[in-house]
């Protein structure tokens, strides 16, 4: 329980694990598009006010761990 977050009057601690596959499992993550991933999944979790805790990028599917507010 030390990433228990609170607010006013709770206390949570919500992660999902998100896994993102490309159709036909093709190899895409890789190359070029790799260096853009990180900072924009970054960016889109801070959007939501959400939290990556943890990313790992293969070359045809993408794994996160998210920390989200309930």
């Amino acid at each position: 329980m030390n990433n228990v977050t609170s607010l006013s009057y709770s206390r949570w601690e919500c992660q999902y694990h998100v896994v993102w596959v490309t159709k036909c499992r093709r190899k895409v993550f890789y190359g070029q598009l790799r260096k853009y991933f990180g900072k924009m999944f970054h960016d889109f979790a801070r959007q939501k006010e959400s939290k990556v805790l943890e990313g790992h990028l293969q070359p045809d599917h993408v794994h996160m761990l998210i920390s989200i507010p309930p």
